[in-house]
């Protein structure tokens, strides 16, 4: 198996170019004057408005300017030149999207005018993929959307997602594929899971495609969430410790530090939780349904060279719950629990190869366990149902922005080896066992390629 896993990650490594989705994007424009002529060597400034990450630039002749490597989130660009007064824009940018904007610079001195707007200007649609964005800020102004079990973040404010049998639900289906900065974190185990791969604290965008899909994520039937983590580039050697209390004994606790420097940032919390109201319940009477869980999450980044940045993003947490009864079993002392164990590993490396070409490898490990016991007290059968699951891959990829073209290209690949055990025990005294016990393997590689050309600002041809 082993040798499996090594060979599907050399191969991923070696096959070359890109793979699926990333966070970064381009930022491009020209600036000009109210006579649109270009103005060369004007300052152009980028920052983020949820963090200390910042970016510089310059245009040339042209007028024009590009900036690489930016990540997914909302930015304030500025823009400076002399004779002229400076302008500041806000700016939404979407992961794999390259924006154009066009900057118009008004002659300093001359005729003073107030322009007043109440929403925030977004980078133009690079696709035709529908897509939502959920901010931190939004997070924090939904109630209940940083709790550790909670999805209203997802539920209020991304279209046809709802909760069933403790599932997430979106476009009627429960298949939804999660990526952590870009690099996919594979599960086949998702029927069998209820407790949350991601705590809401951790998160600063979540990014999410439905229908229309781009070639990187072709292959999700559902829906793709990109969760681009914080970073720590947002603290300044800050700790913070949040702790709630509610209904049914319930407790949600968190404690977060972080801090930055002009090239390293790093980001790490611990988490805990509990309720006596956890899974739903087949009756209305909320009868042994106590869940509890803990995990921890930690960001690194370092900035090696202007050109190259190194990240590793890595989680770990477990959740019990115990399976809810109606009066009848609770009468028997039907004790049925479910144990969820989660663990995945990230790491990338991001290299500027010139302006507007990005390469991103990316291997990854993630671990995931599903554990259901029954018990003695069951009507007619004891069940267990035990699996575990292993993958271990990586995506390379590739993305060019020239011109009127934004292509990208690439290729993704893992390796799976499952433990599977099931038994079914009688419980009426006849001592009858029927039990499995298999180790299956997998592998899947995927191999994509898009080329995004504005043929005229109305028309994006894909």
């Amino acid at each position: 198996m082993i040798r499996r896993i090594l060979g599907v990650f050399l191969a991923v490594l070696t096959t070359g170019v890109v793979l699926h989705a990333t966070i970064f994007s381009t930022v491009r424009g020209v600036v000009h004057d109210p006579s649109h002529r270009p103005i060369a060597n004007a300052k152009v400034m980028l920052e983020s408005t949820q963090s200390d990450w910042k970016r510089d630039a310059a245009t040339n002749d042209e007028g024009e300017f590009a900036i690489d490597a930016v990540p997914a989130g909302e930015y304030r660009v500025r823009i400076e030149s002399a004779g002229f007064t400076p302008l500041e824009r806000t700016l939404t940018v979407a992961s794999g999207s390259a924006p154009i904007l066009h900057l118009a610079l008004d002659i300093a001195g001359g005729a003073e005018k107030v322009e007043v707007s109440a929403s925030t200007e977004e980078a133009a649609q690079e696709s035709a993929t529908a897509e939502s964005e959920v901010t931190r800020t939004q997070m924090l102004e939904t109630p209940g959307a940083e709790r550790t079990n909670s999805l209203a973040a997802i539920t209020d404010y991304v279209p046809g997602a709802y909760m069933v049998h403790d599932q997430l639900h979106v476009r009627g289906g429960h298949q939804v594929s999660w990526l952590v900065d870009g690099v996919p974190v594979p599960n086949t185990n998702i029927a069998s899971n209820v407790g949350p791969q991601f705590d809401p604290r951790d998160i600063e965008t979540l990014e999410e495609s439905r229908g229309g899909l781009s070639a990187d994520l072709g292959d999700r039937t559902y829906v793709a969430f990109n969760v681009v983590t914080r970073s720590g580039f947002e603290r300044n050697r800050e700790a913070e410790l949040s702790t709630t209390v509610g209904n049914f004994g319930a407790t949600d606790d968190s404690l977060s530090f972080g801090d930055h420097s002009s090239r390293f940032a790093y980001y790490a919390s611990v988490n805990g939780n509990r309720s006596d109201y956890g899974l739903e319940t087949p009756t209305a009477s909320v009868l042994h349904d106590t869940e509890g869980g803990e995990g921890g999450f930690a960001s690194l980044i370092y900035n090696a060279t202007p050109k190259d940045q190194l990240r590793l993003v890595t989680s770990l947490r477990r959740d019990n719950f115990e399976v809810p009864n109606d009066a009848a079993n609770q009468l028997a002392g039907v004790n049925d629990f479910e144990r969820e164990s989660d663990a995945f590993v990230n790491f990338s490396w991001v290299h500027t190869i010139s302006n507007g070409a990005l390469v991103v490898i990316s291997p990854f490990y993630h671990f995931n366990r599903a554990l259901y016991d029954g018990s003695p007290a069951d009507p007619d059968v004891e069940a267990t149902d035990h699996r575990t699951s292993q993958y271990a891959g990586g995506q390379v990829s590739l993305s060019i922005v020239r011109g009127r073209h934004n292509a990208r290209a690439g290729v993704y690949g893992f390796a799976q080896r499952d433990d599977e055990f099931f038994r079914l025990s009688a419980t009426d005294g006849s001592g009858t066992t029927v039990a499995q016990s298999t180790h299956p393997t997998g592998n899947l590689e995927a191999v994509f390629l898009e080329e995004q050309f504005r043929a005229a600002n109305w028309l994006m041809l894909t």
